[in-house]
């Protein structure tokens, strides 16, 4: 296990083996929390735009919980926990509001560098978010060398899935199952096996008992509604209210989940590509049908222009595909699409000073600022190591997933059809799944009839998480009320995008009153 999980891993024995959320070893901790950051911190996280006196807030600590929840007496894992403390009166408090940010494998403390909510929410509720289990400061890790595995995935990029032979496919293949290897060999198939997302609603609900909430409210977005929606089916007695933003599904196998996507990345595409011509002046696809392929067509050309000729941002080379990249990122931002609009209209056009400007600015928004690093700073055994494998394995713990790559290799020609520009890649990338240890799956079939009302949150031009998604959670939860945002972007609730959405759901976590059945707001 590398430095970072070992840190967060601890040996307890002499425990019982009482089931969690129940009398037992891990019940009636307290937390012991202390400041986040010092001065030298805080200054550095406000030189990126945090605020200075709400980072100041902010404490943290940690609860235990058991890596194997049925043998408590095993390897014990410190799960890293944030606060951002209530404003209002103590008599007026409501206790803790968990959040998580998504991912799997997003930082519940870095989300809380910056404030959620408006005044009502945080004046009730202490804020309170958390690592999960192999995230961040609760055990991260790194594994496997992903350069690999993308090299193999480019080779076959420009070949038709379907006409891809079983000795083309063979690099592919063998990449991903040494991906899988590697990610085992560095953390160990224990730690692996035990990633997935029904542990970490176990360990969520000893971490309710130990902010002292005799019952959970939350807020998940797009992964983190997993988290809340199984969490009801497992603890309903435990749950107070739970807001389920950007659903994800939770039935497919990772290649269908993947396909879903792509057809959900071009329907947002077709959105901004109408916004585009309508909206913006030398919009690229002005007179371009995007429901009739239009716009991918003239996207294709620009793309293949930078290719031939890529632009630069501070000596950095952006052809298509790392074009294509952003673009992508900047699909989950609706209150960006202007910004992109000009950017391609500066493209197509052949404005270069234009191109440049926008160009670097959208490049800093989805690479972050780029800064020369000392190579004798790096550490040669992470260079290349994917940061993000906890991405990888807990959707491949949670998930039943085809062994066969000819599966893969279905899936990827129907990505093809489904999207010409965002394509297969989506499908090629759950390949180190075919390959993953046996792990304990999520439940399916989630319906927690005895929990109380459920709010599920859905974005019709979502580009991660479909609408659909969001639909068939509220229709599977018995007691699920939907709440639809006719707009685009992935999730929304509390950041101040419409308060349509934010005033009926800060009231549900006020009073318990669910939003009627059936709201849908328009574009903020």
């Amino acid at each position: 296990m590398p430095a970072g999980a070992a840190a967060a891993v601890l040996l307890l024995a002499g425990c019982s083996s009482a089931p969690p959320g129940e009398e037992g070893p891990f019940a009636g901790q307290e937390v012991r929390w202390r400041a986040c950051y010092d001065e030298r911190q805080v200054g550095e996280l406000a030189g990126w735009g945090a605020d200075a006196a709400w980072l100041e807030t902010l404490e943290c600590g940690t609860v235990a919980v058991p890596l194997d929840h049925d043998r408590p007496d095993g390897t014990v894992l410190e799960i890293a926990l944030i606060r951002a403390p209530a404003t209002g009166p103590e008599e007026e408090r409501l206790g803790s509001l968990v959040l998580n940010p998504g991912g799997p494998g997003v930082s519940g403390i870095e989300m809380l560098d910056f404030p959620y909510f408006g005044d009502e929410v945080r004046a009730a509720f202490d804020l309170v978010s958390f690592d999960p289990r192999g995230v961040g400061e609760s055990g991260g890790f790194a594994c496997g060398d992903r350069y690999v595995l993308d090299d193999a995935f480019r080779r076959v990029a420009d070949t038709d899935p379907e006409d891809l032979t079983d000795v083309e496919l063979q690099p592919l293949e063998d990449a991903a199952r040494r991906y899988a290897e590697a990610c085992t060999e560095a953390v160990g198939e224990e730690f692996l096996a035990h990633l997935g997302t029904v542990n970490v609603v176990r360990d969520l609900d000893i971490v309710r008992d130990a902010l002292g909430d005799e019952r959970l409210s939350f807020v998940g977005y797009s992964y983190g509604t997993h988290i809340g929606a199984l969490y009801a089916e497992m603890f309903p007695a435990n749950t107070r209210a739970l807001v389920l933003d950007g659903a994800v599904e939770t039935e497919l196998s990772n290649a269908g989940i993947a396909l879903d996507q792509v057809a959900a990345h071009q329907n947002t595409w077709d959105m901004f590509a109408a916004h585009c011509a309508a909206e913006a002046d030398g919009c690229p696809f002005a007179g371009a049908a995007p429901e009739g392929g239009g716009a991918d067509a003239r996207m294709q050309e620009l793309l293949a222009g930078l290719d031939r000729e890529p632009a630069e941002v501070e000596g950095i080379p952006v052809d298509g595909e790392t074009l294509l990249q952003m673009i992508g990122t900047e699909l989950y931002h609706e209150e960006s699409w202007d910004y992109l609009a000009a950017l391609l209209a500066a493209l197509d056009a052949d404005d270069g000073e234009g191109t440049a400007r926008h160009l670097g600015e959208l490049y800093d928004n989805t690479f972050g600022k780029y800064e020369d690093v000392d190579p004798e700073d790096v550490d040669p055994r992470l260079e290349h190591q994917d940061a993000n494998a906890v991405f990888t394995a807990v959707n491949c713990a949670d998930r039943a997933d085809p062994e066969d790559v000819a599966a893969y290799r279905d899936a990827a020609d129907r990505a093809a059809e489904l999207s010409p520009l965002f394509g297969p890649d989506l499908v090629w990338e759950q390949l180190p799944c075919a390959y993953w240890p046996e792990s304990e799956e999520a439940p399916t079939g989630i319906t927690a009839p005895d929990a109380p009302p459920i709010v599920v949150i859905g974005t019709v031009g979502d580009p991660a998480t479909p609408y659909a998604w969001a639909e068939e959670l509220a229709d599977q939860l018995e007691t699920g009320v939907l709440v639809t945002y006719e707009g685009a972007g992935h999730t929304l609730y509390g950041k101040e995008r419409s308060p349509c959405v934010d005033r009926p759901v800060d009231a549900y976590l006020l009073t318990g009153e669910a939003p009627r059945s059936g709201l849908t707001c328009p574009r903020a």
